[in-house]
């Protein structure tokens, strides 16, 4: 399953720590993070719970870039 965030962040190489640290979560298949266009795309694994598993990525992009945003 692939879904799309909005999110908020201050510049390209946030975005890229956001980036690495979603696709090292549990669960998380890939993901990509734009700074042009403020979106976060995440492909989970087969059975995730979603909701966790983007909970977790929310808590490991904060702790990369405490200012940034994910608007689950």
């Amino acid at each position: 399953m692939k879904k799309s965030y909005k999110i908020e962040v201050d510049c390209a190489n946030c975005a890229n720590m956001m980036e690495d640290a979603a696709k090292k979560t549990p669960g998380v298949k890939d993901c990509t993070v734009s700074f042009m266009t403020l979106k976060m795309k995440v492909e989970f694994e087969e059975g995730a719970d979603v909701d966790a598993v983007m909970k977790q990525v929310v808590a490991n992009c904060k702790k990369v870039e405490p200012d940034c945003e994910v608007f689950i």
